[in-house]
């Protein structure tokens, strides 16, 4: 099942991608989509057959579906209660980055300011001139994980979605720590749509690319991960208990501007239009612009 979330005015919506178009999920209790989407993911299989029961009672009822095309996409997961990232995750990009292959994943987090929706304009920072794309998959924690085993890891999966993990290099390097240059406003577009686990079969094997202006950058398979999916969710579940809702991004593969020869790179400009495009799960498409000052 694809979902997604739009906004309606202040709040936000929650939808289902169909043949015939977005069937809209109705609010109960006047709660918005980032609530419903927590909620529908902390119900699991019952939240599930609860959407499907809906789509049964629309087929025969003459329901009017939505133009996908039409509406105003938000993050496909809204208020995660964390976005724990992976860097170096990818053989060749730490290939290219000059950087040893890591023996534990590499974590670092983002925050919700950095959340955007699919055909969110980005806002380049004022005073950063090295901003870089980074095409990720994003897993969404399904039920409490504390502890668990690798071979277990994957059925505390909700679903996946595309992700970019923006990343502005100048502001990211000037410290140690990684978190300026990536919690940076809009720095972190999910979407379009977020894809039940069922539906995507097995994350170690899609492929994923990143095109700036219709351009391909990078063009990899989750297969060079050094750590798989499973292996994620089971190390970071060691270390902090991760809760429904919850968001890692798995890592980038090669061909990030980072990576270029420094005379060779060319960073994300005003007007860029990135697109990040992973297999079953959409393509999420973001247009850069000068931060208004």
């Amino acid at each position: 099942m694809k979902l997604l979330t739009f906004r309606q005015g202040e709040r936000l919506a929650l939808g289902i991608k169909t043949d015939r178009g977005i069937l809209p999920v109705p609010d109960r209790e006047g709660m918005d989509a980032g609530h419903t989407v927590k909620q529908l993911i902390e119900k699991g299989e019952a939240g599930l057959d609860e959407l499907n029961r809906l789509l049964d009672e629309a087929a025969g009822k003459g329901v009017e579906y939505l133009n996908e095309a039409e509406l105003d996409l938000g993050p496909c997961v809204p208020g995660p209660g964390k976005i724990v990232c992976v860097g170096l995750n990818y053989r060749k990009h730490a290939e290219e980055s000059n950087m040893d292959i890591p023996k534990h994943p590499i974590l670092f987090n983002k925050y919700n300011n950095s959340l955007a929706g699919h055909g969110d304009r980005i806002a380049l920072p004022a005073d950063s001139d090295q901003v870089d794309y980074e095409a990720e998959l994003a897993i969404v924690i399904g039920r409490t994980a504390k502890n668990v085993s690798k071979e277990n890891a994957l059925d505390y999966v909700f679903g996946y979605c595309a992700a970019n993990d923006l990343s502005a290099r100048d502001l990211q390097f000037r410290s140690q720590q990684w978190l300026l240059g990536k919690s940076l406003d809009g720095f972190c577009p999910l979407g379009p749509y977020l894809v039940t686990a069922d539906e995507v079969g097995n994350p170690n094997d899609l492929n994923i690319r990143c095109m700036v202006n219709g351009e391909m950058r990078q063009q990899s398979n989750t297969s060079d991960m050094i750590f798989h999916c499973d292996d994620i969710v089971s190390y970071i579940s060691r270390y902090m208990t991760l809760a429904p809702g919850d968001v890692i991004l798995t890592g980038t593969p090669e061909g990030v501007v980072l990576g270029y020869p420094e005379a060779e790179r060319v960073w994300l400009k005003d007007g860029d239009e990135v697109t990040v495009e992973i297999e079953g799960l959409g393509r999420l498409r973001n247009v850069m612009v000068a931060e208004e000052t």
